[in-house]
């Protein structure tokens, strides 16, 4: 049966805005349900509102959830994924050391991307965030599409969903734009995967806040620059591997 989204409006918000930008984490292990079309709605009405360069809204998002070119889609990117993922599992040391280890972070990764990448052609929704290009990719491309691709998965966060961005498509890339009939003047900037957590959104950690913002100067902070109350810290992340220049760098 089709349903009229027309006159339905947003639904109610479940998360304030500073909780979802500071607790939406990437979210890689989903539920098998499939994601109701109000909100794929939401999500995508979401991202349609986030600023592009010159206001050219230039970006398109391609929504691959249960047809049967998604379908096709999905086992497309999950080949890719297998061998973006076991370049990038042994450049990174997840084979080694405390990547044996599930009780330390870099073997609680590990075990989280081995169960991703299995199940990746079964994500409730795969959704390709494109830019329409005026010309060559350059920069501007991706300040046109990755503000939106940010929205949507911040109004996931707020629905009950979530996802993560990547870039496996990009060894499937050629047979994606056969599949899916991408015109050349498009470029597939990104993979998101959504669904509804196996886990849970939450209170994510980085790296200290003086580390990562400086006043007036390159590497000078201020005493305004702390961390509130409670804060959590994660490590440096690991070493970003040297790839050829057709191999992707994974997760953004």
């Amino acid at each position: 049966m089709e349903i009229d989204l027309r006159d339905q409006a947003l639904p109610e918000d479940t998360t304030g805005l500073l909780e979802g930008l500071v607790s939406t984490r990437a979210i890689r292990l989903y539920h098998d349900e499939p994601i109701p079309k109000e909100v794929l709605r939401t999500v995508c009405f979401a991202a349609t509102r986030a600023p592009s360069d010159s206001n050219r809204q230039s970006f398109r998002f391609l929504v691959l959830a249960d047809g049967p070119k998604a379908a096709k889609a999905k086992v497309l990117i999950a080949a890719a994924a297998q061998q973006i993922w076991a370049f990038k599992r042994e450049a990174e040391g997840y084979t080694s050391g405390s990547g044996h280890d599930e009780t330390t972070p870099k073997g609680r990764m590990n075990r989280t991307m081995e169960r991703y990448i299995e199940n990746l052609d079964r994500a409730p929704a795969i959704i390709l965030p494109c830019v329409k290009l005026s010309g060559e990719v350059s920069f501007l491309d991706g300040a046109s599409v990755f503000p939106a691709s940010q929205n949507l998965l911040l109004a996931a966060r707020a629905l009950g969903y979530g996802g993560v961005m990547t870039t496996w498509h990009l060894w499937a890339e050629a047979e994606l734009r056969a599949l899916l009939e991408v015109p050349d003047d498009v470029y597939i900037a990104a993979t998101i995967t959504l669904g509804r957590p196996l886990g849970h959104h939450g209170p994510v950690r980085r790296r200290p806040l003086p580390e990562l913002i400086f006043e007036d100067s390159w590497g000078e902070t201020a005493d305004w620059v702390v961390d509130p109350p409670g804060t959590t810290h994660t490590g440096h992340a690991p070493k970003r591997p040297t790839m050829k220049p057709t191999v992707p760098g994974g997760e953004r």
